[in-house]
């Protein structure tokens, strides 16, 4: 298991198209990816569990990623995140 924070850059934070893009991502990988905001956990392959956790512009979330690809999805995860999530 790995895990990094990360501060959410992007002026609207994680609405549905950067938590599209989160999502894509993540699904390219087969481990365990969710993260942290506040006290609850996100489901970072699905968008609607993105959506819920109502992350926003200066937010720090905590990626987790556990699996056989852990490392390359935590560092994509997070690289898609401090690039701006296409915004």
């Amino acid at each position: 298991m790995v895990k990094q924070k990360v501060t959410v850059k992007n002026p609207t934070g994680l609405h549905l198209r950067p938590a599209g893009i989160l999502c894509k991502a993540a699904m390219r990988f087969r481990s365990l990816t969710t993260f942290t905001f506040r006290d609850a956990t996100a489901n970072a392959k699905s968008v609607l569990s993105v959506l819920g956790a109502c992350v926003k512009c200066g937010d720090e979330i905590e990626f987790i990623c556990e699996g056989e690809d852990e490392e390359e999805a935590l560092r994509t995860l997070v690289e898609t995140v401090e690039t701006g999530l296409g915004e």
